[in-house]
């Protein structure tokens, strides 16, 4: 904690003659930005492997018929195809997972009054939605912070339920996965999520959340731009 802190304070003193009194908030977003570049690698390849189980989904259609009695036959056949061609079923949940030390250690950071003292505009750090509502309300100095976090939210979201009810609507082949039904009804939904992350949790660990949740729609836009229904099983961020 001791590191991560100091590493915090660090970028923010880089960034107080740009910054001034919202440098750290301004370290907090470029901490972000430079974890999700470091395992951008890991992105793109969950990228290829959702484009490579788009292809296969026929022969996976065909192994689930074949094996539909026999489920341990089934799981080794559909492994083996996915080792065959070299993609691992479980690649889109890496960049989802490498990112939750970043978001704890953030969270405790702040929450722990280690970082006291440090704001954004009228809010500080350390503070949540429910502290910037007993002081001046919605709609006072630190509530409008809020404001503008749940604005930005709420258009990545809308953008992401958007994009992937189109990409589900692309493809009805998935339809016939078991679950899929229920699943193609709540995932456009998780994005909306984001928006109680923001209100509960400090807002430090709330702007790493925006950082990523803009980001992560950015990079799948851009991933996923050649194959529009590639990208419906991606993890949320």
């Amino acid at each position: 904690m001791s590191v991560f802190a100091s590493l915090v304070e660090h970028l923010a003193d880089l960034l107080q003659p740009l910054f001034a009194t919202t440098a750290t908030a301004a370290a907090i977003v470029l901490f972000t930005a430079l974890v999700r570049l470091a395992i951008h690698p890991l992105s793109r390849a969950a990228a290829r492997g959702q484009k490579v189980r788009a292809r296969l989904a026929p022969q996976l259609a065909e192994l689930r018929k074949k094996h539909a009695r026999n489920p341990e036959r089934l799981q080794q056949a559909m492994l083996d195809l996915h080792a065959e061609e070299k993609v691992s079923p479980f690649a889109g949940c890496l960049p989802s997972l490498l990112q939750a030390p970043a978001f704890f250690l953030m969270y405790h950071l702040f929450s722990s009054g280690r970082m006291a003292g440090h704001t954004l505009f009228a809010a500080p750090l350390g503070d949540n939605w429910t502290d910037a509502l007993a002081h001046g309300g919605a709609f006072g100095p630190a509530g409008l912070v809020y404001v503008a976090l749940f604005a930005i939210v709420a258009a990545v979201a809308t953008y992401t339920y958007r994009r992937t009810k189109r990409q589900m609507a692309d493809a009805p082949a998935q339809e016939a996965m078991p679950g899929m039904g229920a699943m193609t009804k709540v995932l456009p939904l998780l994005s909306f999520a984001t928006l109680l992350t923001v209100a509960v949790v400090p807002l430090a660990a709330a702007l790493y959340v925006v950082t990523s949740t803009l980001w992560t729609a950015a990079e799948r836009t851009f991933l996923y731009r050649d194959m529009p229904s590639a990208g419906v099983l991606a993890t949320p961020a």
